[in-house]
């Protein structure tokens, strides 16, 4: 981690750069102290931030939803959560975190990006505050992301099924697995779950009632799914801003999420409902909702204009231009 970051620095140096643009840096690719400090010994360059969770302000975890844990407004300590990515062998949540209060304040001319109002507020309430903090939701390329015909349902054998469809990169309580496994016992024969992204907990998963597809071979297949579904369901209880919901917009397909994080950001009432979150009755409810009325899908893809990855990345070159 120390030589790969000396190398980075070495290629600032060489480079000289206006900008130095940071993501997640949480794992183990960078050390930390290294590069905060490098930033600190160069005032003359401006540094955009953009959070994709709130690892930054905490001393361990990235997400505190489901732990019910607001340690991290006054100094964290005995994290139940250590063990969890980005895993430690120890609970040394509260030095950390006082390092990182120490490290990533005092930066000149820093901007904190991020994806969703949600996350704006958590920021704004933590040691972060100094900084000004700017809102650029997620985009996505909609040039793939668009409502796409295919053979899905004749391939999986749903041609009469109302289709339920829950994308993840890798499915955990977290991201609703346990709502959906429940929720698939409540389903009548003509309704179907499509979960992908399953490798890692195919095994839990009630084959009967459930169609399991590990991943797809390319974005283009991912969006024939999302247009192949009559809605899209995102139970998730702890995230930020999450891309699927853009994608699965972007293609037509009606939204259902929890009022989690900035999930709901995204979800206009002309695509989709926002439940309150762990309502799995009421979830449940707004399925059969769309399944008896559903969505004007030209009414979505109008809403996803705001998705589209160009908005995003001219809010970002605004912001790199001043």
């Amino acid at each position: 981690m120390r030589v790969g970051t000396q190398m980075l620095l070495k290629r600032l140096e060489r480079f000289q750069p206006d900008v130095v643009h940071l993501h997640n840096l949480h794992g183990s690719g960078i050390n930390l102290e290294m590069l905060f400090l490098y930033l600190k010994a160069n005032p003359q360059i401006k540094v955009i931030w953009t959070l994709h969770d709130c690892w930054a302000f905490t001393g361990h975890c990235p997400y505190f939803d489901m732990a019910e844990c607001g340690q991290w407004k006054v100094g964290c300590s005995k994290c139940d959560q250590y063990n969890i990515y980005p895993a430690s062998r120890h609970d040394n949540a509260r030095w950390m975190y006082y390092r990182k209060k120490e490290l990533f304040l005092g930066v000149n001319n820093m901007t904190i990006v991020v994806p969703s109002r949600w996350l704006a507020g958590l920021v704004k309430e933590s040691f972060l505050k100094e900084y000004p903090v700017k809102v650029i939701n997620n985009g996505i390329d909609q040039e793939i992301f668009k409502p796409s015909s295919s053979n899905i349902r004749k391939k999986y054998g749903l041609e009469d099924k109302f289709i339920i469809l829950g994308v993840s990169f890798a499915w955990s309580e977290r991201k609703g697995l346990n709502e959906i496994i429940q929720l698939s016992e409540t389903l009548p024969e003509d309704m179907k779950i499509v979960l992908v992204g399953v490798s890692n907990v195919e095994e839990r998963l009630p084959k009967s009632k459930i169609i399991c597809i590990n991943h797809t071979d390319s974005r283009k297949e991912m969006a024939e799914l999302y247009s192949a579904a009559d809605v899209f369901i995102n139970p998730t209880l702890e995230d930020n801003y999450p891309t699927v919901n853009l994608e699965a917009i972007s293609c037509g397909t009606p939204v259902i999420t929890y009022n989690t994080g900035g999930s709901g950001e995204s979800v206009y009432p002309e695509c989709g409902f926002i439940m309150k979150r762990g309502d799995k009755e009421a979830f449940r409810e707004a399925i059969f909702k769309v399944c008896q009325t559903p969505f004007d899908s030209g009414n979505i893809v109008k809403c996803s204009r705001a998705f589209a990855k160009e908005r995003m990345a001219e809010a970002y070159l605004s912001l790199y231009e001043k």
